[in-house]
């Protein structure tokens, strides 16, 4: 008996033991199925699937539709771009191909187009212009600007963008602040559409750079505009001239306007008007060949040394960037490079004109600059006439004494003075006392029609 109550004991656990073994096994395999129904869920046929989104996320605020990950989110992202390497990893159709799911920002890639559908947009314009239509000749001159570009506090006026193919240059290129200043309506609707999809990089305004502060009365509605309204509406105040400024000006000359546009904005310098009068803005200019020669013509040199050459060369710190064919450019309508003259002119000529800091540290001032001006406009009307003689005619009997105490021969001719001799005439005859108040304003009328040349 007692044999028998053994075995049955034995059995009855043996029993337990397997049901134990089934029950956490069926347990075991309920978990796993239910894990595979969660991981595979089924497709129901009117409920659109949606694929996850990955972003490049920077320092930007987020915008609509842009997700905003927590320290500890394990969800996965797109690799951060820096704005040194975004050339090559941007790209503006992916984003834009299936709809804009958040404002863009300076790490998506601005397609610039192709080089025929650039020129077909350029050749549209009606008035006399020329454009940067090729993408490496706008990356050429993106690299010239500097890499301050990147900078918060670099803001970028870009005169007459056309196509907007160095607008997007810019922009690829990491600048955070660009503002189009556009004529030209047609071109002004596709720089906006571009505006409305960027998150606050580009601004685009109704302007022209090179009429700003019109002197006549009523002629202020766009694209004329006052420099207070541009700059008030842009944020931009006023700095010391000692301050570096971070504004940069980057426009291509009109080739029958080229000397007066540079004149008027050589006057606005020295008299710290319309631009300047917010501080030491700095320009990048293409000009003809032609005319860079006439801004940094040396003394001596009678056919090209003129007033514009002195005002530039005092103001300006003059760097000559680049020499581009005029092929490289597509103008608006037919309008070869004029041959005429000495001096070459087979190049456009990109020249960066940076204001000195010390221009109004020793005497000039902007209230007495446009005495300089007038003084220098009258010596270079007539480059081969002795500098004496127009001292004698301001100051009977001046002209010995202060050609001696500058050092220079009696015979010296106005046009071998060089740009800080005159600046330091000036500072003599300001503080000599043998010279009126008037001093030079009696020849200005006489003088006025001869110097339309410059």
């Amino acid at each position: 008996m007692a044999v028998c109550r053994s075995n049955m004991s034995t059995h009855i656990c043996r029993l337990l033991e397997l049901a134990s073994r089934a029950s956490c096994c069926l347990d075991i395999t309920s978990q796993s199925c239910l894990r595979r129904t969660m991981l595979v869920a089924p497709r129901v046929p009117w409920v659109p699937m949606f694929h996850r989104r990955t972003y490049s996320l920077d320092s930007l605020s987020p915008g609509p539709g842009r997700p905003t990950l927590g320290a500890n989110s394990q969800q996965p992202h797109a690799e951060r771009v820096s704005p040194s390497s975004a050339l090559t990893h941007r790209n503006l159709s992916a984003v834009a191909m299936k709809g804009q799911f958040r404002p863009m920002c300076f790490y998506d890639f601005l397609d610039l187009g192709e080089v025929e559908d650039n020129v077909r947009q350029a050749r549209t314009c009606k008035k006399s212009r020329r454009f940067i239509v090729d993408p490496e000749l706008a990356k050429l001159v993106v690299q010239h600007l500097g890499p301050d570009l990147q900078s918060a506090k670099t803001v970028v006026l870009e005169c007459n963008p056309g196509p907007g193919v160095l607008t997007k240059t810019l922009l690829n290129a990491g600048a955070q602040r660009v503002v189009a200043l556009e004529t030209e309506k047609p071109f002004l609707k596709e720089l906006q559409a571009l505006e409305s999809l960027l998150d606050g990089q580009l601004q685009v305004v109704h302007c022209d750079f090179f009429k700003l502060d019109p002197v006549w009365e009523g002629s202020d509605k766009p694209p004329l505009m006052f420099t207070d309204k541009l700059f008030t509406d842009l944020g931009i105040t006023e700095t010391n001239w000692l301050d570096e400024f971070p504004v940069k000006v980057v426009a291509i000359l009109t080739q029958s306007n080229e000397r007066p546009a540079l004149l008027r904005l050589a006057y606005a310098l020295f008299e710290r008007l319309s631009i300047y009068r917010y501080g030491r803005i700095e320009l990048n200019f293409f000009m003809s060949e032609r005319e860079y020669m006439t801004m940094v013509a040396a003394p001596g040199q009678m056919r090209h040394y003129r007033a514009l050459s002195v005002l530039w060369q005092m103001a300006c710190h003059i760097e000559l960037l680049h020499k581009e064919p005029w092929e490289s450019f597509v103008a608006s309508k037919k309008s070869a490079p004029s041959s005429k003259g000495v001096l070459p002119n087979d190049h456009m000529c990109l020249v960066r004109l940076r204001p000195r800091a010390d221009l109004f540290s020793a005497g000039l001032t902007p209230a007495n600059a446009s005495t300089l001006l007038v003084m220098v406009k009258q010596c270079l009307a007539k480059r081969k006439e002795k500098l004496i003689k127009k001292l004698n005619l301001w100051s009977p009997d001046s002209g010995s004494k202060l050609l001696a105490e500058m050092g220079l021969p009696e015979d010296i001719m106005t046009g071998q003075v060089f740009p800080r001799q005159y600046l330091q005439l000036f500072q003599l005859i300001e503080k000599s006392q043998d010279f009126a108040q008037s001093w030079l304003y009696e020849e200005i009328m006489e003088n006025t029609g001869k110097e339309r040349s410059g």
